[in-house]
């Protein structure tokens, strides 16, 4: 058992921010680490990714497990599809590049997501009218609490925007997903913006979609490696009729997309951008000029300066148009 000790965590969060923790351990299997929770059962303990949507605003006293399973198995293929179970370590885009590559529909929206494939269902992450909860059929966890071992279907995961049970409790280690894919592909228009990057293209492949989104994203975001962030900061706030229509007074072009019910979702960074942060620097922090949803380090290595650059933007946009953002970042 490979149990390390007072570990600098600036090399494991993309905002490269400074802090220590006391022990930290990469269990390459699910008996290495059921062994690590029965050695260390009252240790406080995180679970850590690739680190693209944590950073560190001080020491972590307690048991940082970072997952190193790797692999990828058809677990079940048919002429229409196959499912596939990937290993919590595998880069995520590693393996949206490997289903696009062998004509596998639906993960390709997603191309271009930093982090792991273990953190994607915790956030649910999502992109360009998809989410990853469309095509999970299970995920295998071990229950940090108990060491047992579980597997969830879809519907067990609870997923939510954004969310699951697994970022809820905080309570499971995620071991490997398993994904269902499709291997006919026909386009279908869900955001405006790839439909624009693909005009002019009858029927696009899957590998044009992907190499859309690649060019989108790459002239909007930053590369974390040269500019460290955590991509998207906020999640998009959902409102009601009543905040949409109180908010369509002050901002007759806020974008708005009907979720059914009486709930709206409205564009966190558009309410960034008019609150008149897109671009704005603050010491060694700042919203990227191309993207008011990003905040960016432009050189410290001290979590808490994030964290207050964090608060003025939220201050000010509740201020401003009375909407709470929330982080969709975890900060420790």
């Amino acid at each position: 058992m490979n149990i390390r000790h007072n570990i600098e965590l600036q090399p494991y969060n993309s905002f490269r921010t400074k802090a220590v923790a006391r022990l930290f351990a990469e269990p390459e299997s699910g008996t290495e680490l059921s062994g690590i929770l029965r050695n260390f059962p009252q240790e406080r303990k995180l679970i850590l990714g690739a680190g693209y949507n944590i950073f560190f605003t001080k020491d972590f006293d307690g048991l940082i497990i970072r997952p190193a399973m790797k692999g990828i198995t058809i677990v079940k293929e048919t002429d229409r599809g196959v499912e596939l179970e990937a290993a919590a370590a595998e880069e995520w885009d590693a393996l949206v590049e490997y289903c696009v590559a062998k004509g596998y529909a639906g993960l390709e929206n997603l191309s271009l997501i930093p982090g792991s494939v273990g953190a994607s269902p915790v956030q649910n992450i999502g992109a360009y009218g998809t989410e990853v909860k469309d095509v999970i059929t299970r995920v295998r966890a071990v229950d940090m609490e108990t060491g047992e071992v579980r597997a969830f279907n879809g519907e067990a995961c609870a997923f939510a925007y954004r969310d699951s049970i697994f970022k809820r409790t905080g309570r499971y280690l995620i071991t490997s997903v398993t994904f269902a894919l499709d291997k006919s592909f026909v386009y279908k228009e869900k955001y405006v913006d790839l439909s624009r990057e693909l005009q002019g293209i009858a029927s696009p492949t899957l590998m044009q979609v992907r190499e859309a989104i690649i060019r989108i994203r790459t002239r909007k975001l930053p590369d974390p490696v040269k500019l460290p962030n955590a991509g998207s900061f906020f999640k998009n706030p959902v409102l009601s009729r009543e905040e949409t229509e109180r908010l369509q007074v002050i901002l007759p072009d806020l974008p708005v997309y009907n979720l059914g019910g009486e709930r709206f979702k409205t564009s966190a960074a558009f309410l960034i951008e008019k609150a008149g942060y897109k671009g704005k620097r603050k010491g060694m922090v700042g919203v990227y000029e191309k993207h008011s949803l990003i905040i960016v380090n432009y050189g410290t290595e001290n979590g808490e300066e994030i964290s207050d650059f964090m608060k003025e933007i939220q201050q000010s946009v509740m201020q401003q148009f009375a909407v709470a953002l929330q982080p969709e970042v975890w900060i420790y």
